[in-house]
């Protein structure tokens, strides 16, 4: 259905402690797991609930009522400016909040069921089956064994054997054995960046949480090392492990995530499939002129012929440009746009075109507000 096009004047922002089953050796997606990937099944069953969560640290309210189902076996990504609220958001799930003296929240947050915010609630049982991977990798200063082995050593006995092998497994798991099998009795501490990162994911997954929480897990890493990170989200994701996962590096976020949710100013504003959050943007073709002159009266003409969806005069970089987003049920040729406006006396100077991504998605639904 073709909708009513639209001028306006905008800026743009410029489980179980169990080991799982051996990890698959391919990086390869079969067509299922694309599929399943793609879109979020509607039975899906629900990992975390909130409904009317708050978040405050002393009198600053971090959290304006969140509403949201994080579904089970999929990964669902948290993006939004620095300071939105995301990772307040996130350190509620397992309560890393209650270091903080001055936090406090009010609400509802379930974990299956389960009350997270109860008084009463075991907050070491809950870190056990939700883990935490932080911004800045923080390997313990400890061998890289112990590293790894720490987390399992304090919620049962292992024999030695069982022990070692829990600790290869998981950093086979986390991309990173190979490099480390003939050094693990030294400092984690002399490793590098990204692989003090994946240690501490190897240790996060020792344990066999049921979600795995990740807090801007690849920034400040090196290009290398955040395509390692990368690598790894992508097997962690085959194995249908629950990963909540918040970034900046939205166009790799895309082929990660299977759900996205956008927190602005401490509020949620859109929670949903990537193809829905796509459709909800605009998700034909969008393309950029720039005229000579009078771009205000070449706007308003484009907006009304069929096909084109949006139509918005933006000024970036301090030159006025023409942004027009096609509508991609309709087929309008982006030739179609220079031939019309030469057509009524217009002279194009420059026209380009590109397919919505998640970036563009972001920056038309959201203002850059922070907390």
């Amino acid at each position: 259905m073709t909708t009513s096009p639209t001028v306006g004047r905008r800026v743009p922002m410029s489980s179980s402690s169990t080991p799982d089953p051996a990890v698959p050796t391919t990086n390869q997606e079969s067509p299922d797991e694309v599929r399943a990937h793609a879109d979020v099944d509607a039975a899906t069953d629900t990992c975390i609930r909130c409904r009317g969560l708050d978040g405050w640290y002393g009198d600053f309210q971090a959290l304006h009522g969140v509403d949201l189902d994080i579904p089970e076996n999929r990964v669902t990504a948290f993006i939004g400016p620095s300071g939105c609220g995301k990772s307040t958001l996130l350190r509620w799930f397992n309560r890393m909040n209650d270091t903080i003296p001055s936090a406090r929240a009010t609400g509802e947050l379930q974990l299956h069921g389960r009350d997270l915010l109860d008084p009463k609630c075991d907050v070491v049982d809950l870190r056990r089956r939700v883990g935490m991977v932080f911004q800045k990798p923080n390997p313990f200063p400890k061998s890289i064994f112990d590293n790894v082995a720490f987390g399992p050593r304090l919620h049962r006995r292992y024999s030695r054997g069982d022990l070692e092998a829990l600790v290869e497994q998981s950093l086979q798991r986390a991309a990173i054995w190979d490099e480390v099998k003939d050094r693990l009795g030294q400092s984690a501490l002399g490793l590098s960046g990204g692989q003090q990162q994946r240690l501490c994911i190897a240790r996060a997954i020792a344990i066999g949480p049921e979600v795995l929480l990740m807090d801007e897990p690849a920034s400040g890493l090196d290009p290398r090392a955040r395509i390692e990170i990368r690598e790894l989200l992508k097997e962690l994701r085959r194995m249908g492990k629950t990963i909540i996962i918040s970034s900046h590096i939205l166009h790799e976020l895309a082929e990660l995530c299977n759900a996205v949710a956008i927190v602005e100013k401490g509020q949620l504003l859109f929670n949903g499939t990537v193809a829905e959050i796509m459709r909800r943007a605009g998700t034909g073709r969008l393309v950029h002129i720039t005229l000579d002159d009078r771009h205000e009266e070449a706007a308003r003409m484009l907006a009304e012929v069929k096909g084109i969806e949006r139509v918005d005069v933006n000024t970036p970089e301090g030159r006025p440009r023409i942004d027009v987003m096609l509508d991609p049920e309709h087929g309008l040729p982006v030739s179609e746009l220079p031939s019309r406006l030469i057509a009524q006396g217009f002279r194009v100077e420059t026209i380009q075109h590109e397919q919505v991504n998640l970036e563009t998605a972001f920056m038309r639904l959201t203002k850059g507000i922070v907390s």
